[in-house]
């Protein structure tokens, strides 16, 4: 617990509702994307559903004891559009409002601060049909959506994230397929990232009228290194650094995009006053990190220029190559984008944490290797903080292992084990590590 924290830094962990609710159609829900992309054969590595995952759609008073437990000062979880207004349209369902209003009563009474996600990769699958984040009328319909929330839980949720992860919607689900809804446009998808934000920007509004304190989104950014130190590897990172990371910070921080026209890339479908909107939408800048990543260039009959390789020379998650550890590329990601935007806001990081192998049954885990790397990625922000970067939270993902996507039930994140069969949690030797490390911090704040 030596960890040079500053006073202050608030602490959070975090959770989505299609990984970790179950009854998907209680409530009347409607389907999402995700329903309908777990149905297209091989699409999930084992096959599986996100039915009932953690059940905790049926059980959020103990999802609450656990992050209680902790001594969070936030919880964030995510409101499904799907739930909340079936087909995209229409009347928000009562019944799934009234479900979120009591997870919300319930932190609150907890002691822990609800922050919400209203977009956690949820689409309804009728708005996909009639274009998704391809269609700029999809940016109204979210704003729509967002109102019917923020009309019902506004008098008691202050803070507010609306998008979860933008780049990972564009680059996996519509660019490569490899997410929900599974498009393979390649840059062709590049249309959904000015669609988002500017999604983002409408529910800002909503949520400001509503009388929210804090709006913001959270993205998933990597620190990128080129895998030689030649001319052809430099530019392919530049590239893949545009396209991960700057799109969507620099319309948010600088009110412009990347000039990626003069890379030869399709321009964005920017209209008058979309970018005005756009700039001035958040009150804190959200960053989800896991890994960095390393490029090279790619062949010359390559479809896109830069190849992802493995980081040579450090160790791996459960993921293997695809997700290295190295904890001071965080530090140094801040540091840049705090370099390059002096007026950076203050930064929330939304999601850090790892996947490791463990038993399926319930079991007390002890895993040395998560707290590794979390204690790393902690002191990372702590350091990006003693350069000059106003980092106000830091949230681990997850609080309970869960359905990871695509890759169904072969990776837990969890600070929480859960027997997918009984639904059992078990608090592993990271949650109490977490527990700790939060304690002390509190214990030194009030020891000044």
């Amino acid at each position: 617990m030596s960890l040079a924290l500053p006073s202050g830094l608030r602490f959070s962990a975090a959770t989505s509702a299609f990984q970790i609710e179950g009854s998907r159609t209680a409530d009347g829900s409607g389907r999402s994307i995700w329903d309908d992309f777990l149905e297209v054969p091989g699409a999930i590595v084992d096959g599986s559903t996100a039915e009932p995952a953690c059940d905790s759609y049926r059980r959020p008073e103990a999802d609450v004891a656990l992050a209680a437990g902790l001594g969070l000062d936030r919880y964030r979880f995510s409101i499904p559009w799907a739930r909340i207004q079936p087909g995209g349209t229409g009347p928000g369902s009562t019944a799934a409002l009234d479900h979120y209003s009591r997870l919300v009563d319930l932190l609150l009474e907890a002691g822990v601060t609800p922050f919400p996600t209203l977009f956690h990769w949820e689409m309804p699958s009728e708005v996909e049909a009639a274009g998704g984040w391809l269609d700029r009328d999809t940016a109204q319909r979210f704003a729509d959506y967002a109102a019917i929330v923020a009309q019902r839980l506004s008098d008691r949720v202050a803070h507010w994230y609306t998008l979860n992860e933008p780049a990972m919607t564009t680059l996996q689900g519509y660019a490569t397929g490899a997410l929900a809804p599974g498009r393979q446009l390649l840059f062709g998808a590049l249309p959904t990232v000015h669609h988002q934000l500017l999604a983002h920007a409408g529910a800002a509004e909503v949520l400001r009228a509503n009388g929210a304190a804090a709006v913001g989104l959270v993205n998933n950014h990597t620190w990128v290194l080129p895998l030689h130190d030649t001319d052809d590897d430099r530019m392919a990172a530049h590239l893949y650094d545009l396209l991960h990371n700057r799109v969507f910070s620099e319309p948010l921080l600088s009110g412009s995009y990347p000039d990626i026209e003069a890379l030869g890339l399709p321009p964005m479908p920017v209209r008058e006053g979309d970018l005005d909107r756009i700039r001035g939408s958040i009150d804190f800048y959200g960053i989800n990190f896991y890994n960095p990543t390393t490029v090279t260039a790619a062949d010359d009959d390559s479809p896109i220029p830069f190849d992802i390789v493995p980081t040579p020379g450090v160790p791996y998650t459960g993921f293997g190559p695809e997700w290295p550890i190295m904890p001071a590329a965080l530090r140094d990601l801040l540091v840049d984008l705090k370099r390059r935007h002096p007026q950076l806001p203050p930064v929330i990081i939304g999601e850090n944490g790892a996947s490791f192998p463990e038993p399926d049954r319930a079991t007390r885990v002890d895993d040395a290797v998560r707290i590794d790397y979390l204690r790393g990625h902690v002191a990372a922000v702590a350091e990006a903080i003693a350069a000059g970067v106003d980092v106000e939270e830091y949230t681990v993902w997850s609080l309970l292992d869960n359905w990871e996507w695509a890759d169904g039930y072969t990776q837990r994140f969890g600070l929480v084990h859960v027997d997918f069969e009984t639904g059992e949690r078990t608090p592993k030797a990271s949650y109490d590590w977490y527990r700790g490390l939060i304690a002390s911090v509190r214990a030194g704040e009030e020891a000044r």
